[in-house]
């Protein structure tokens, strides 16, 4: 194997890792903290502090009670608010495509697995038109967020993947990545940040172009 094929597969995680959706995330929980007169979230720093997976473990944090709502209910406002402006003015991050077209012409195959659900994964990725990149997209059967790992796991035994990565922007990447038994890198420009990510003990990058690089 060549140097440029110490990967077989890339599996990237989408939201905070190529798709750079955190300002609005803040901005809807913002909507929503504000609707019931809880203390908004004030910037990035606190957006990361509170931040994490499982889902309603991060409603908790930031103020929700679910004695008085049921999370399912909370998690629909949520999605139904987030997918309520297009994409809401986000973008893919700098140097995400031209990344991603290196990474084809290399011959590694390249997957993503996000815990979104799958018809709006599909439908956000629409807009960029970069669905070609990929030889498979992996997303969620409901909109809860619980977790990713069982599908990922699932993909990898039927193509009996043994040589892959996941790139991702949080800590419950890093544990997808341990569960599914392959290498991880991790990107602090999205939903958790840099000492988050360095405790997860995985090499963790300045930029998605270092990814070029890494796996060179």
């Amino acid at each position: 194997m060549n140097k440029k094929q110490r990967y077989s597969h890339i599996i990237w995680d989408w939201n905070g890792t190529l798709f750079d959706d955190v300002s609005w995330c803040i901005t809807v929980i913002n909507q929503m903290l504000s609707k019931r007169g809880i203390k908004t979230i004030r910037g990035i720093s606190d957006y990361h502090n509170a931040f994490c997976f499982p889902i309603i473990q991060y409603y908790k944090n930031v103020g929700f009670n679910f004695e008085d709502e049921r999370f399912e209910d909370v998690a629909e406002e949520y999605i139904s608010l987030y997918h309520s402006n297009k994409n809401g003015n986000c973008s893919l991050y700098p140097n995400a495509e031209t990344t991603l077209d290196s990474i084809r012409k290399s011959g590694i195959s390249q997957i993503v697995l996000s815990a979104s659900e799958r018809r709006n994964l599909l439908s956000q990725m629409g807009e960029f038109e970069i669905a070609s990149y990929f030889d498979e997209i992996l997303g969620l059967s409901d909109i809860y967020a619980k977790s990713k790992v069982e599908i990922g796991l699932k993909y990898m035994a039927r193509e009996s993947i043994d040589s892959a990565i996941l790139i991702g922007d949080t800590e419950h990447d890093y544990k997808v990545a341990k569960a599914l038994g392959i290498d991880c890198v991790l990107i602090p420009n999205g939903h958790q940040s840099r000492e988050i990510l360095r405790s997860c003990d995985v090499p963790v990058l300045d930029d998605i172009s270092c990814i070029i690089e890494y796996i060179g």
